[in-house]
Protein backbone atom coordinates (compact mmCIF):
# COMPACT_ATOMS: atom_id res chain seq x y z
CA UNK A 1 0.00 0.00 0.00
CA UNK A 2 1.99 3.02 -0.99
CA UNK A 3 0.81 6.74 -0.29
CA UNK A 4 0.17 9.12 -3.31
CA UNK A 5 3.10 11.57 -3.13
CA UNK A 6 5.44 13.81 -5.38
CA UNK A 7 8.87 13.59 -5.24
CA UNK A 8 10.76 16.45 -3.82
CA UNK A 9 14.35 14.39 -3.50
CA UNK A 10 15.38 12.13 -0.76
CA UNK A 11 15.59 13.95 2.62
CA UNK A 12 19.39 12.62 3.39
CA UNK A 13 20.59 12.25 -0.19
CA UNK A 14 21.00 15.77 -1.72
CA UNK A 15 22.90 16.06 -4.86
CA UNK A 16 27.27 17.06 -3.91
CA UNK A 17 26.45 15.27 -0.22
CA UNK A 18 28.53 12.57 0.83
CA UNK A 19 26.72 9.49 1.62
CA UNK A 20 24.86 9.20 4.83
CA UNK A 21 27.60 7.93 7.13
CA UNK A 22 27.22 4.85 9.62
CA UNK A 23 26.53 5.36 13.09
CA UNK A 24 29.67 3.28 15.06
CA UNK A 25 28.81 2.68 18.91
CA UNK A 26 31.88 1.12 21.01
CA UNK A 27 32.53 -0.17 24.19
CA UNK A 28 29.13 1.90 25.11
CA UNK A 29 28.31 2.01 29.36
CA UNK A 30 26.21 3.77 31.06
CA UNK A 31 24.16 3.68 34.50
CA UNK A 32 20.88 5.20 35.49
CA UNK A 33 19.90 5.17 39.55
CA UNK A 34 22.57 2.38 39.96
CA UNK A 35 21.38 0.20 37.41
CA UNK A 36 23.47 -1.23 34.79
CA UNK A 37 21.46 -0.47 31.42
CA UNK A 38 24.93 -0.77 28.82
CA UNK A 39 28.34 -2.41 29.62
CA UNK A 40 30.87 -2.25 26.89
CA UNK A 41 28.18 -2.28 24.07
CA UNK A 42 29.36 -1.79 20.49
CA UNK A 43 26.58 -1.77 17.83
CA UNK A 44 26.88 -0.49 14.17
CA UNK A 45 24.01 1.02 12.47
CA UNK A 46 24.72 1.03 8.52
CA UNK A 47 25.32 4.36 6.17
CA UNK A 48 22.02 5.22 4.04
CA UNK A 49 19.87 2.57 5.74
CA UNK A 50 16.70 1.73 7.90
CA UNK A 51 17.72 -0.34 11.31
CA UNK A 52 14.85 -1.56 13.37
CA UNK A 53 15.50 -2.13 16.68
CA UNK A 54 12.84 -4.12 18.97
CA UNK A 55 12.70 -5.51 22.49
CA UNK A 56 10.99 -5.33 26.03
CA UNK A 57 9.97 -2.07 27.26
CA UNK A 58 12.60 -0.94 30.10
CA UNK A 59 15.53 -2.94 27.57
CA UNK A 60 17.52 0.57 26.61
CA UNK A 61 16.02 1.28 23.05
CA UNK A 62 14.81 5.10 23.76
CA UNK A 63 18.15 5.31 26.00
CA UNK A 64 20.28 4.29 23.17
CA UNK A 65 19.12 6.84 20.60
CA UNK A 66 19.45 9.74 23.55
CA UNK A 67 22.74 8.46 23.39
CA UNK A 68 23.82 8.23 19.62
CA UNK A 69 21.77 12.10 19.75
CA UNK A 70 24.70 13.40 22.41
CA UNK A 71 21.36 14.34 24.51
CA UNK A 72 22.07 11.97 27.12
CA UNK A 73 25.38 11.67 29.40
CA UNK A 74 28.10 10.46 30.91
CA UNK A 75 28.74 7.70 29.09
CA UNK A 76 31.42 5.70 28.58
CA UNK A 77 32.72 4.59 25.21
CA UNK A 78 32.55 6.74 21.71
CA UNK A 79 29.70 7.22 19.70
CA UNK A 80 31.31 8.41 15.73
CA UNK A 81 29.67 8.99 12.31
CA UNK A 82 31.91 7.14 10.00
CA UNK A 83 35.44 7.89 12.38
CA UNK A 84 34.05 12.20 12.86
CA UNK A 85 32.72 12.85 16.42
CA UNK A 86 29.20 12.74 16.61
CA UNK A 87 27.50 16.22 16.36
CA UNK A 88 23.80 16.96 17.48
CA UNK A 89 22.97 18.63 14.48
CA UNK A 90 24.00 15.61 12.52
CA UNK A 91 20.70 13.96 13.98
CA UNK A 92 17.22 14.42 13.92
CA UNK A 93 14.49 12.87 16.08
CA UNK A 94 11.29 11.80 15.88
CA UNK A 95 8.83 10.66 18.71
CA UNK A 96 5.69 8.88 19.24
CA UNK A 97 4.14 12.19 20.02
CA UNK A 98 3.96 14.68 17.29
CA UNK A 99 4.53 17.73 19.85
CA UNK A 100 3.14 20.60 17.28
CA UNK A 101 3.10 23.71 19.15
CA UNK A 102 -0.52 24.12 19.11
CA UNK A 103 -0.55 27.66 18.56
CA UNK A 104 1.59 27.51 15.25
CA UNK A 105 0.55 26.28 12.19
CA UNK A 106 1.28 23.12 9.89
CA UNK A 107 4.16 25.60 7.51
CA UNK A 108 5.04 27.06 10.98
CA UNK A 109 5.62 23.60 12.47
CA UNK A 110 7.50 22.45 9.67
CA UNK A 111 9.51 25.37 9.77
CA UNK A 112 10.30 25.96 13.57
CA UNK A 113 13.88 24.53 13.71
CA UNK A 114 14.73 26.37 10.66
CA UNK A 115 13.47 29.79 12.32
CA UNK A 116 14.76 29.34 16.04
CA UNK A 117 18.08 29.03 14.13
CA UNK A 118 17.50 32.34 12.16
CA UNK A 119 17.73 30.45 9.04
CA UNK A 120 14.49 31.15 7.14
CA UNK A 121 15.21 31.83 3.39
CA UNK A 122 13.27 31.32 -0.29
CA UNK A 123 14.98 28.47 -0.39
CA UNK A 124 13.87 26.72 2.90
CA UNK A 125 10.42 28.01 2.19
CA UNK A 126 10.41 26.06 -0.93
CA UNK A 127 11.77 22.93 0.44
CA UNK A 128 9.20 23.39 3.32
CA UNK A 129 6.10 23.92 0.55
CA UNK A 130 7.73 20.85 -1.25
CA UNK A 131 7.50 18.34 1.40
CA UNK A 132 4.34 19.45 2.07
CA UNK A 133 2.62 18.68 -1.06
CA UNK A 134 5.03 15.75 -1.16
CA UNK A 135 2.69 14.26 2.35
CA UNK A 136 -0.50 15.16 0.82
CA UNK A 137 -0.56 18.36 2.57
CA UNK A 138 -1.14 20.96 0.29
CA UNK A 139 -3.78 23.04 1.54
CA UNK A 140 -3.74 23.01 4.97
CA UNK A 141 -0.51 24.92 5.58
CA UNK A 142 -2.23 27.43 7.51
CA UNK A 143 -4.57 25.05 9.38
CA UNK A 144 -3.54 24.68 13.00
CA UNK A 145 -2.64 21.34 14.68
CA UNK A 146 -6.29 21.23 16.14
CA UNK A 147 -7.96 20.93 12.84
CA UNK A 148 -6.30 18.06 11.76
CA UNK A 149 -6.45 14.23 12.54
CA UNK A 150 -3.89 12.54 14.17
CA UNK A 151 -2.35 10.96 10.84
CA UNK A 152 -2.34 14.01 9.20
CA UNK A 153 -0.37 15.55 12.81
CA UNK A 154 2.30 12.97 12.49
CA UNK A 155 3.18 13.73 8.53
CA UNK A 156 3.51 17.37 9.72
CA UNK A 157 5.59 15.61 12.48
CA UNK A 158 7.59 13.65 9.87
CA UNK A 159 7.92 16.92 7.71
CA UNK A 160 9.41 18.68 10.57
CA UNK A 161 11.75 16.01 11.41
CA UNK A 162 12.81 16.37 7.40
CA UNK A 163 13.45 19.96 7.21
CA UNK A 164 16.65 19.46 9.66
CA UNK A 165 18.45 17.70 6.86
CA UNK A 166 20.36 15.54 8.97
CA UNK A 167 22.54 12.56 7.38
CA UNK A 168 21.00 10.42 11.00
CA UNK A 169 17.30 10.32 11.97
CA UNK A 170 16.60 8.93 14.97
CA UNK A 171 12.90 7.26 15.50
CA UNK A 172 11.03 6.13 18.46
CA UNK A 173 7.97 4.38 18.26
CA UNK A 174 6.89 7.11 15.89
CA UNK A 175 3.83 5.43 14.25
CA UNK A 176 2.67 3.50 17.16
CA UNK A 177 -0.39 5.56 18.44
CA UNK A 178 -2.10 5.63 15.01
CA UNK A 179 -4.97 3.17 13.70
CA UNK A 180 -3.48 0.60 11.58
CA UNK A 181 -4.00 1.46 8.09
CA UNK A 182 -3.10 5.33 8.44
CA UNK A 183 -0.04 3.70 10.35
CA UNK A 184 0.64 1.64 7.10
CA UNK A 185 0.71 4.65 4.61
CA UNK A 186 2.52 7.19 6.67
CA UNK A 187 5.46 4.04 7.10
CA UNK A 188 5.71 3.88 3.21
CA UNK A 189 5.41 7.82 2.98
CA UNK A 190 8.64 7.75 5.63
CA UNK A 191 10.42 4.87 3.67
CA UNK A 192 10.19 7.13 0.52
CA UNK A 193 10.93 10.36 1.93
CA UNK A 194 13.81 9.82 4.23
CA UNK A 195 15.65 7.22 1.65
CA UNK A 196 18.94 7.76 1.58
CA UNK A 197 19.30 8.83 5.09
CA UNK A 198 20.89 6.75 8.37
CA UNK A 199 17.68 5.79 10.64
CA UNK A 200 17.89 4.17 13.42
CA UNK A 201 13.59 2.88 14.19
CA UNK A 202 12.98 1.86 17.88
CA UNK A 203 9.41 -0.05 17.50
CA UNK A 204 7.48 -2.54 19.40
CA UNK A 205 6.06 -4.07 16.45
CA UNK A 206 7.35 -7.07 14.57
CA UNK A 207 5.45 -6.39 11.51
CA UNK A 208 6.36 -2.51 11.18
CA UNK A 209 10.52 -3.94 11.61
CA UNK A 210 10.00 -6.20 9.31
CA UNK A 211 8.37 -3.81 6.28
CA UNK A 212 10.72 -0.99 7.17
CA UNK A 213 13.93 -2.10 8.21
CA UNK A 214 17.03 -3.25 5.97
CA UNK A 215 18.32 -5.07 9.33
CA UNK A 216 16.51 -5.88 12.24
CA UNK A 217 18.07 -6.51 15.90
CA UNK A 218 16.13 -7.46 18.97
CA UNK A 219 17.74 -5.91 22.56
CA UNK A 220 17.26 -7.96 25.50
CA UNK A 221 18.60 -8.37 28.92
CA UNK A 222 20.61 -6.24 31.73
CA UNK A 223 22.98 -4.54 30.90
CA UNK A 224 21.61 -5.43 27.04
CA UNK A 225 22.99 -7.21 24.23
CA UNK A 226 22.00 -6.98 20.74
CA UNK A 227 21.84 -9.52 19.01
CA UNK A 228 22.96 -10.51 15.22
CA UNK A 229 20.79 -8.69 12.51
CA UNK A 230 17.66 -10.61 10.38
CA UNK A 231 18.40 -9.28 6.78
CA UNK A 232 14.98 -9.80 4.29
CA UNK A 233 15.43 -10.82 1.49
CA UNK A 234 13.51 -7.83 -0.34
CA UNK A 235 14.00 -4.10 -0.11
CA UNK A 236 11.46 -2.13 1.78
CA UNK A 237 9.14 -0.86 2.52
CA UNK A 238 7.85 -4.46 2.14
CA UNK A 239 3.96 -5.10 1.55
CA UNK A 240 2.34 -7.27 4.67
CA UNK A 241 2.05 -10.17 2.39
CA UNK A 242 5.60 -9.58 1.25
CA UNK A 243 7.28 -13.46 0.89
CA UNK A 244 9.76 -12.39 2.60
CA UNK A 245 8.04 -10.89 5.60
CA UNK A 246 6.41 -14.18 6.20
CA UNK A 247 9.39 -16.31 6.28
CA UNK A 248 11.06 -14.04 9.03
CA UNK A 249 7.96 -13.05 11.37
CA UNK A 250 8.38 -16.62 13.51
CA UNK A 251 11.92 -16.37 13.64
CA UNK A 252 11.91 -12.79 14.89
CA UNK A 253 8.79 -13.38 17.31
CA UNK A 254 11.44 -16.45 18.64
CA UNK A 255 13.86 -13.45 19.39
CA UNK A 256 11.65 -11.41 21.38
CA UNK A 257 10.07 -14.46 23.59
CA UNK A 258 13.29 -15.83 24.34
CA UNK A 259 12.93 -19.50 22.68
CA UNK A 260 15.99 -21.46 21.17
CA UNK A 261 16.90 -20.48 17.76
Amino acid sequence: MNATISQPGPAGNHAGRKPAPAVVMDKISFSFSGTRIFKNLSFTVPGGQWTCLLGPSGSGKSTLLRIISGSLGPVAGTVNFDGERRNKRGTAWMAQKDLLLPWLTVAENVLLGARLRGEITGRVHSRAGSLIEAAGLAGYENRLPAALSGGMRQRVALLRTLMEDCPVILMDEPFSALDALTRLKLQDLAADLVAGATVLLVTHDPLEALRLGHRIHVMTGRPATIDEALVPASQPPRRPDDPAIAGLYASLLDRLTGKPQ
